[in-house]
């Protein structure tokens, strides 16, 4: 069985409204996979990938399936079912590792999120919905499949891995008042995703969310190495960063980017060369406050030690010369 604390007063307020909450929910994950309860809990909700997502709510202090009809706060996050997956037991803790590290450590603004414990004693990924306002009602959504008119007619079953990050930064620029800043935020956000191992990275795993009037770049989701559990690419888009880019002779010799890379990237998005160096520098070495959090993290200590060789690799790759 796995042990967690209390969650602390600044989890309690940021991912459960302020209430108290126990991070043992009294019901089995295993249990689930049999039920007809499974079906219809992950029909309610937009699913992409391989790992099933639960909508939830929170019920006299404790985390429990929203039921039919009912409008979720939370999503729960099992272990895919998958068991081709290898360690996919472990999927839970290394998105809150990697969520946890994007948030604190380079401050991207991510979704709230925690671990639970299912009474089965699995660990659980648990998020909360930032397109569910705290008077209840919904905020406009839209992911860039949508905004980017990707679907599965006309661009196939893979659609959502159709397309450049430069896609998307069109979209931000289209759609966005004020774009630069959600340009920065965005290009950070690809960044990390490099640099952090997250292959899975698609046009769904970026959004656009109304703020009043106005639509904004919504905060990062989904975020883990994908380097632990499956081979996998750099880039979560087929087509990278811009089919329109000339590659520094590193990335034509190699088969991935180095910095140069990536300042050619930010000029073609309009982000200014000084504001561009800002954000790269966060990248070139590994933050000491990063090895800390993966040493007191969830995952295994053979995973803990995976997850940072990856890291360093990636970083060995962005620091190249030209």
């Amino acid at each position: 069985m796995i042990e967690l604390p209390a969650y602390s007063p600044r989890v309690l307020k940021t991912l459960f409204f302020g209430k108290q909450v126990s991070p043992y929910m009294d019901f089995s994950i295993s249990g689930l996979k049999k039920s007809g309860e499974a079906v219809a809990a992950v029909e309610r909700i937009s699913v992409s990938g391989v790992q099933e997502k639960f909508p939830a709510v929170i019920d006299g202090g404790k985390i429990r399936l929203a039921m039919e009809g009912e409008r979720s706060t939370h999503i729960l996050k099992p272990a895919p079912w998958d068991e081709t997956i290898a360690t996919r037991r472990h999927i839970p803790a290394n998105e809150h590792l990697t969520m946890q590290i994007a948030s604190h450590i380079y401050g991207i603004q991510t979704a709230h999120n925690g671990l639970c414990v299912s009474s089965d004693g699995q660990l659980v990924y648990i998020t909360r919905r930032f397109d569910i306002l705290p008077n209840g009602t919904k905020a406009e959504m839209e992911d860039f499949a949508s905004v980017c008119g990707r679907n599965e007619q006309t661009d196939g079953v893979h659609f959502k891995y159709s397309g450049t990050y430069e896609d998307i930064a069109a979209g931000i620029r289209r759609y966005v008042p004020g774009w630069m800043v959600d340009m920065e935020r965005f290009f950070d956000l690809v960044l990390f995703n490099y640099i952090y191992g997250n292959g899975d990275d698609h046009l769904k795993n970026f959004s656009l969310i109304r703020q009043g009037e106005d639509y904004r770049l919504a905060p990062a989701y989904d975020l883990l190495n994908t380097s632990l559990h499956v081979n996998g690419d750099d880039f979560g888009l087929d087509g990278g960063l811009s089919l329109s880019m000339v590659r520094s002779d590193e990335y034509e010799r190699t088969g991935h980017p180095c910095r140069s890379d990536f300042e050619q990237f930010a000029s073609l998005i309009g982000i200014v060369p000084v504001r561009a160096s800002k954000l790269l520098d966060r990248y070139m070495s590994i933050p000491k406050e990063t090895l800390s959090l993966v040493y007191s993290s969830y995952l295994p200590e053979k995973l803990q030690r995976l997850y940072l060789r990856v890291v360093k690799e990636r970083v060995a790759r962005f620091i190249r010369i030209d």
